[in-house]
């Protein structure tokens, strides 16, 4: 190595809420408490190293380049990942000083062999035949030793973000050398993970149809594959889990995740809205049977061609999602017959999977978010487990449903916000007015769904003096509570302007004056379509908006020449209006921007789309609406639609 000295920086790992954490007692005085003390300090600096060691193992498995990544990037320990043919696949930069004067991306895809670490192959090599964890002294630092570690296998499932084969890799990290307590005999040459505390043997209760019991405490794993295993599913939990807002979504995200992760079958069952229980100590819990609505489920890909259906589901009062949900905390339960697989499963449905799949130990983990209960995961193992659940299983997934239970709360959250201002937007559009008997009239109003949230979108019909009958349409910019309630504003502002009886572009001026005044109010395209069948004219005027259609039942659809001024409520003005002639048999077609625009797709070509219908333009002007909305508008709606259709009566 050149004599190359290896700095040496390692620092206390942070404990509950951030704090350093507190030094271990040390012995006041003398010689033995000197060498202790070292002793320990190199301890702390192992395992601080091997935490950021999991983490870029973590970030590595889930393919992550996110807050994982960045950290092991960072990091001061000296930190690698090797694959199953000894190449380097991942280095952060204090690595790089170990392996020589190269950059990380010059060592990735390099044999060991070929760079200054070629002395390690052998230990490498011996890693990956028997899994034992061995140490490569450095001549270059007596005081420092690389530690080789194997990591587990990859998932070779397809619903996985891991870019690497299914083979083991081994872990490379920059520790102390171990440290000799005085009078000691010489250290182990090759020392192995440290030996997993003794458990408990598992306890049953044979006296029941089947065993509500504490998680097994018999471990499924070593302890360090387990820490790797619960950072990899919690990075891919944050990465991964509500990537939308929708409930449906970010449950299926989670059940995908825990599954052949933590179990063969899993299943995420959120409870009604408005009634998630609290999850503070001693608060009060139903006792009846819980309803939930199944929306998220996931099976193994050994398990065949089986579906668990998302629908409402009814536990019974003693089944372990009933008692997880009474109690807040985690219940496993080992059925040992199919009647007491039975008594696991909500329907018959759910059975079926179970008994194909093999199911023989299911496990129930609350999902609670901000101190309350919204849902359950429900995980099942079949015989591949003997050992069930051990405490690490637990702990890992009540770690990934915490996490999990945040994006479901938030998604459940931002659905009734919506749908509450969904409501009150229909509360607000309300019916337009009446037309004169010479106008036949039609509308239709198509939310956006779950894509977005509500627009302001909006219509108006006002029954003017001889005959007239005034058509409006806008649409407030913006979306949410805010734009339904200025497109509430716009409608009655509107009627008052209308009352003056003023032509349609002195009403937009109006108008327009009046809304400037508000500094809060949003600006609103808007288009004015006087109908007065006594003089078979159309008198049009637009503020921004986009140009009426005129259907007709002999010829093509076509679009109405119209001068278009600014939008509504800033105050510019500048609005102008044309007459268009007015045949009893066409029919004028108003309509927002939701049902042309596109994203990808310039509006002349979507305004072309439009013209290029042949609609009913005789029949009856609903049919006329249900063509436009089948025919033109998307499968998943961007933004609201309004449609306002209008023709002349023949006498």
């Amino acid at each position: 190595m050149g004599g190359m000295r290896f700095p040496r920086r390692h620092r206390r790992a942070p404990g509950p809420g951030g704090a350093a954490s507190p030094p271990h007692p040390r012995p006041a005085a003398g010689h033995g408490a000197a060498a202790e003390t070292k002793i320990e300090a190199g301890a702390d600096a192992a395992r601080d190293a091997g935490v950021l060691a999991d983490i870029a193992a973590s970030a590595l498995l889930t393919g992550s380049a996110g807050p994982a990544r960045r950290i092991a990037d960072a990091a001061g320990t000296a930190i690698a990942v090797l694959d199953s043919e000894c190449r380097w696949r991942y280095v952060n930069a204090a690595f790089v000083r170990v392996a020589g004067p190269a950059a990380a991306d010059e060592l990735l895809g390099i044999p060991i062999e070929d760079t200054a670490l070629a002395a390690a192959a052998v230990v490498v090599r011996a890693v990956l035949a028997d899994g034992r964890t061995r140490d490569h002294a450095l001549a270059a630092d007596a005081g420092t030793v690389l530690r080789f570690r194997r990591l587990p296998a990859t998932a070779a499932d397809p619903r996985t973000t891991v870019s690497a084969s299914p083979h083991p890799a081994v872990l490379a990290v920059l520790l102390p050398a171990p440290q000799r307590q005085p009078g000691a005999d010489q250290p182990r040459e090759h020392p192995a993970d440290p030996e997993p505390h003794p458990h408990p043997a598992p306890h049953r209760r044979h006296d029941a149809e089947h065993t509500h019991a504490r998680p097994r405490d018999t471990p499924s794993a070593t302890t360090d594959d387990a820490h790797l295993r619960r950072l990899t599913l919690l990075a891919a939990v944050a990465e991964r889990v509500g990537s939308t807002l929708d409930v449906a979504a970010t449950c299926a995200e989670l059940a995908d995740i825990t599954v052949p992760a933590l179990g063969i079958v899993a299943t995420v069952e959120i409870l009604p809205a408005g009634t998630a229980e609290t999850a503070e100590h001693g608060s009060a819990r139903p006792a009846g049977p819980p309803h939930l609505q199944r929306s998220g489920a996931a099976l193994a890909a050994h398990v065949g061609p089986l579906e668990l259906p998302c629908h409402a589901v009814r536990y019974p009062r003693d089944s372990p999602v009933a008692v997880c949900l009474r109690s807040g905390e985690p219940v496993a339960v080992y059925p040992r017959t199919d009647e007491e697989l039975r008594s696991v499963a909500p329907d018959s449905a759910t059975l079926e999977v179970f008994r194909s799949a093999g199911v023989r130990a299911v496990l129930a983990v609350p999902l609670v978010a901000h101190r309350r209960t919204v849902g359950v995961l429900v995980l099942g193992r079949g015989g591949e487990s003997p050992g069930g659940f051990g405490a690490d299983d637990v702990r890992t997934a009540r770690d990934v449903a915490a996490g999990a239970a945040v994006a479901i709360d938030h998604a459940r959250r931002y659905t009734r916000a919506q749908g509450i201002a969904l409501e009150l937007q229909q509360a607000l559009l309300t019916e337009p007015g009446k037309p004169h008997t010479n106008l036949e009239l039609a509308w239709r109003y198509l939310p956006s769904g779950t894509a977005s949230v509500v627009g302001g979108d909006w219509y108006e019909v006002v029954r003017l003096s001889f005959g007239r009958t005034l058509l409006v349409i806008g649409d407030v910019m913006g979306h949410g509570v805010e734009a339904a309630v200025d497109m509430s504003n716009y409608r009655a502002t509107l009627r008052y302007v209308a009352a003056m009886d003023l032509p349609p572009h002195r009403i937009l001026r109006r108008l327009d004056a009046l809304i400037s005044e508000d500094d809060a109010a949003r600006p609103a395209t808007c288009l004015l379509a006087l109908a007065d069948p006594n003089r078979a004219r159309w008198t049009v005027s637009s503020a921004g908006h986009l140009p009426p259609a005129l259907v007709s039942a002999a010829g093509p659809t076509r679009l109405l020449d119209v001068p278009t001024g600014p939008p509504l409520g800033t105050g510019v003005g500048g609005y102008e209006q044309t007459t268009h002639e007015l045949v009893p048999d066409e029919t004028l077609l108003l309509y927002t921007d939701g049902l042309v625009e596109r994203r990808d797709q310039d509006i002349d070509v979507s305004l072309a789309g439009l013209t290029a219908l042949r609609l009913p333009g005789g029949g009856p002007l609903d049919a006329l609406l249900a063509s436009v909305l089948t025919r033109l508008a998307p499968h998943t709606a961007e933004d609201d639609i309004a449609l306002l259709a209008a023709r002349a009566r023949t006498r």
